[in-house]
């Protein structure tokens, strides 16, 4: 977009509204971005390379997942292949994204992936349910999206130039998990999303001892086949009472 549209969309008062329902899990993505920048720095990355991965990946989750094998000096394959399973939710999510700003140049819509998020995703579709652009859904994105990329950035490059001076005594690990299952928390709204969770927790601790932290990529796994099937589940029941409901409306009508 050219500065005129930015200017409309700053001046828009659905970018104020994303910014406001965005405050909301600002505390938590801050929290979890602090510990995310310090503990990229205490793994062992340095400085530089932190605030490129900070600025760059930006997917805390990815991040994360991947620095232990970074330290422990696992093949690349490996590490390609565990980011990948963790940020692939996004391409579910961009199948999504796709029914709302499909008529966006390609240029905007590569821009509007890379600040796309989970948090945001959520809010988004709970503003408007309904897969059809509006007027007002990309100054609403980008007011949610502003708000959480300072939530997250500015907490994650404090944590990495502030990380030999913060103690391991503070326990902000242990701080950083409590947000981010307040984060979690609030994004469960369905039976699928519920059993997901709890399939991939039970996997994460049942192959707690495999090597590489590859134990991540077994819970991912179990948590989407499990999210799969059940959505396959309820789609089949939905059609077999849809079936039943038009069965019975033919009976009745064929005995008047």
């Amino acid at each position: 977009m050219n500065l005129p549209a930015w200017r409309a969309v700053l001046r828009d008062p659905s970018f104020r509204q994303g910014a406001s329902d965005m405050l909301a899990t600002g505390m938590g993505v801050g929290a979890w971005g602090l510990v995310t920048g310090v503990a990229m720095v205490k793994g062992g990355l340095s400085t530089p390379l932190a605030l490129f991965i900070s600025l760059t990946v930006y997917a805390g989750s990815a991040q994360l997942a991947v620095l232990p094998l970074l330290v422990a000096g696992a093949p690349l394959w490996v590490i390609w292949l565990t980011a990948s399973c963790v940020n692939l939710r996004f391409a579910i999510f961009s199948s999504m994204w796709r029914s709302y700003f499909a008529h966006l140049p390609r240029r905007q819509r590569m821009v509007l992936g890379y600040f796309s998020g989970d948090v945001i995703f959520v809010i988004f579709m709970k503003r408007f349910p309904r897969p059809e652009p509006q007027p007002d859904q990309v100054p609403y994105f980008w007011g949610a999206a502003t708000t959480n990329w300072l939530a997250w950035q500015v907490p994650s490059v404090a944590g990495i130039i502030l990380a030999n001076a913060i103690p391991l005594s503070w326990g902000l690990g242990f701080a950083g998990v409590l947000a981010l299952l307040g984060v979690l928390l609030s994004m469960l709204g369905d039976r699928a999303s519920w059993l997901s969770m709890a399939v991939a927790c039970t996997a994460a601790v049942a192959a707690f001892a495999l090597p590489l932290k590859l134990n991540i990529l077994v819970a991912i796994a179990a948590a989407v086949a499990a999210g799969l099937s059940m959505e396959a589940g309820e789609r089949a029941l939905r059609r077999a009472r849809a079936r039943m409901r038009l069965a019975r409306s033919r009976s009745g009508g064929g005995e008047a």
